[in-house]
């Protein structure tokens, strides 16, 4: 079933709806090309619209509640993986929060490489450490600290990504800028990757481009879940 805007693909949060269950996930990933910019999408920038609008309306309460949720279901994936070392990001505004998980982290010895973007569409990284924030070139906050190259990603033991939105087989929608896309789609690594969204945002399909690049499981406030369904 394709997208179509306004037909309710995306439950509104305070209605009390969780994601869908998810299926069997696709194990291809589509060819990564250098240099590539997202077209203009029609279906895409509708979707993004309807889930930039469900985040910005919901309530108090229910952001302080997944934030709760979500920083479990991270420490939880963390320690599941016993890793030492793991790709993640600022959150802000409206997006999932992960800045108490990136302090907790930080805590017990745990380094979080965070994406810093580039003029030529790359990410370096930059560890972790609280204190000041600077913005790079795409006007998201970052680190303070030395940077790391592009090839960091691979060195980690899992990934923790922002999306608008991600489908029920793993496909990603971002919002717009390929920057993970391309990171993704260069990666030569086993390490996992975690779409981090709000349970609205598992949907069961989204639009999608050759260029696009899949996740292998999604975390949300209430649970963590393969993209073949299998259990973590």
């Amino acid at each position: 079933m394709a997208f179509v805007a306004g037909k309710n693909l995306v439950p509104n949060p305070a209605a009390g709806i969780t994601a869908l269950e998810i299926g069997t996930c696709l194990s291809y990933k589509a060819p990564y090309t250098w240099g590539m910019t997202e077209g203009a999408h029609p279906s895409k920038r509708a979707l993004r619209a309807e889930l930039r609008e469900r985040r910005r309306i919901m309530t108090s309460v229910e952001r302080d509640t997944a934030a709760e949720g979500l920083f479990h279901q991270l420490v939880a994936l963390t320690e599941r993986y016993d890793a030492t070392r793991i790709a993640c990001y600022l959150s802000t505004g409206d997006e999932p929060t992960t800045r108490k998980f990136l302090e907790w982290a930080h805590e017990h010895a745990i380094t979080a490489i965070l994406p810093v973007s580039r003029e030529d569409g790359l990410m370096d990284w930059i560890p972790f450490a609280p204190g000041s924030e600077s913005l790079d070139s795409a006007g998201m906050p970052t680190p303070v600290g030395g940077t790391l190259g592009p090839i960091a990603l691979a060195e980690v033991d899992v990934i923790f990504v922002p999306a608008a939105g991600v489908s029920s087989s793993g496909m990603r929608l971002g919002w717009g800028r390929g920057y993970y896309d391309r990171a993704l789609g260069s990666l030569n690594n086993a390490a996992p990757v975690y779409a981090v969204v709000y349970d609205h945002e598992v949907l069961e399909e989204v639009p999608s481009e050759p260029h696009d690049q899949r996740v292998d499981a999604v975390v949300t406030p209430t649970r963590s879940m393969r993209c073949d369904g299998s259990a973590l």
